[in-house]
């Protein structure tokens, strides 16, 4: 039997590594999609780009895990079909159920790593994503002067170009405009010809320019015609002069990692639930001063107005009957008691607001929490989904068994958005919404595993021609009855 389980498990671990690294790269390409607006234009290097599909191919690869363990289940128990091994190994009184437990067991351990995974390697390349992207969204398109077109990529300055040399650095008629002084165009440099060069460090680059003529004239928006000869013009020509240029803009920048942190994807399940407990006793605190609130107005509306003295003297026909007080006292208690109104109604709203808004959070965390378990226990599902199908429908090869993969996976992953989104919604417990599309295929692969182990024609083209065939003979029977009891007098 060791000899059977080395070679089941050698069938399951070659389609395993390879549809794993398959599945990665489909969902890495969808990410890149997401994201090529970001990316194209800013001239990232190698390096940065080669670390951004490294966090993002760690992130997805909770949701690879489950589609290469189904992908390879189906592949492995179907090229041996195929091949009529399980036959010959049924022939030599091993069962489909004996077939399938090392794999099982095997499965098991690719469920405990993908656990693993998500929860403490994934939170932190997730964290390292998210502040790559913002860095990547924050910074400039790639310094990229044309000849002929006014470039605004630096803050506050225009230049433009008449011409460059096949170098790449040296340009001809050059004009750069200075808009510092938010004054319009009242600066302008102007040079026949010089050269272009970024800094060692990247931070800077320099324009030399040659043979050039410098204008400075104060604004004259605002200012009488009278005077405007009076004001003064600068102008300056000279044989060589530096203009220095801040490139930071067009680097990338090392955000704080405290601005992500908090977010639930960026988690392991110990600081989940360490937030969970959190947000719990911060809603408690909420809807307990609420309360407190509640009773402390009713309270103060009985000890200053119920126990005053001169409420006490009126009749009690008249406690009531604002007609029988004067003009004075009677607006007095309205504005007292809508004052008080008002501003009871204000905090309770905030305190209704900012309740809200921290259940909703407790919602993401329990999310997350649950996700990292489903996404684990998923690997199990589908290989108690295609394992049982390999076995019965005996097509190996890829293309059979991936369009049964994706096809469950879609539903899958659409049953997961759509039970999160209700879980979200407060209209069912958070577990059972996380869950649902785990419950959904639950039976499923109970039925499946017990068809593949009881040896039953279940996908049979056969079996159901023989149900279409009973059909049809049961509505040719009733028809023909029909008819028999319609000639009868």
């Amino acid at each position: 039997m060791k000899i059977v389980n080395k070679y089941l498990c050698k069938n399951f671990l070659g389609p395993f590594c390879l549809t794993f690294f398959v599945a990665l790269f489909v969902l890495l390409m969808q990410f890149v999609w997401k994201w090529v607006d970001e990316l194209v234009g800013k001239g990232l290097e190698v390096s940065v780009m080669l670390k951004l599909l490294f966090y993002a191919a760690v992130s997805l690869s909770s949701m690879a895990f489950p589609l290469a363990v189904m992908l390879a289940s189906l592949m492995t128990f179907g090229n041996m079909g195929e091949r009529y091994e399980i036959v010959a190994l049924k022939s030599a009184g091993i069962s489909t159920r004996r077939m399938m437990t090392p794999l099982a067991f095997l499965t098991v351990l690719i469920t405990i790593l993908s656990f693993v995974v998500s929860d403490q390697v994934i939170p932190r390349a997730t964290l390292k994503l998210r502040m790559l992207l913002y860095d990547i969204q924050e910074q400039k398109p790639a310094l990229n002067i044309e000849e002929g077109v006014f470039y605004n990529g630096f803050d506050n300055y225009s230049i433009l170009v008449g011409k460059k040399m096949p170098d790449g650095e040296t340009v001809k008629d050059i004009l750069i405009y200075d808009h510092s002084r938010r004054q319009g165009n009242t600066c302008v440099t102007y040079a026949e010809s010089g050269t272009m060069s970024v800094t060692p460090d990247k931070h800077y680059l320099i324009f030399t320019l040659r043979n050039g003529a410098y204008w400075d004239e104060t604004s004259t928006m605002g200012v009488s015609r009278n005077k405007r000869s009076q004001l003064p013009l600068m102008r300056a020509s000279f044989d060589k002069q530096y203009k220095r240029f801040d490139m930071s803009d067009f680097s990338l920048s090392q955000v704080d990692a405290e601005l992500f942190e908090g977010h639930s994807s960026s988690m392991t399940n110990k600081q989940l639930s360490a937030q969970i407990d959190s947000m719990k006793k911060q809603i408690s605190e909420i809807e307990k001063n609420t309360t407190n609130m509640f009773f402390s107005n009713l309270h103060y509306y009985d000890n200053h107005v119920r126990h005053n003295e001169k409420f006490k003297k009126l009749e009690t026909s008249k406690r009531l009957d604002l007609s029988a007080m004067s003009p004075e006292q009677r607006n007095r208690i309205l504005n007292n008691a809508e004052n008080t109104s008002r501003s009871f109604i204000y905090s309770m709203q905030f305190n209704y607001t900012d309740a809200n808004y921290r259940t909703s959070n407790m919602w993401s965390y329990q999310i997350e929490l649950q996700r990292k378990y489903r996404l684990a226990v998923a690997c199990l599902l589908f290989f108690f989904i295609g394992a049982p199908l390999g076995s019965i429908i005996r097509k190996g090869g890829i293309a059979i068994p991936l369009v049964f993969t994706v096809g469950f996976f879609v539903i899958y992953f659409a049953l997961s958005v759509i039970g999160e989104k209700i879980a979200k919604g407060s209209t069912m417990p958070v577990w059972f919404g996380t869950w649902m599309s785990s419950f959904i295929l639950l039976p499923l692969c109970v039925f499946l595993t017990y068809h593949a182990t009881m040896d039953t024609a279940v996908l049979s083209p056969d079996t159901y021609a023989k149900w279409m065939d009973k059909i049809k003979q049961i509505k040719l029977f009733s028809k023909k009855r029909h008819e028999d009891s319609a000639t009868l007098p």
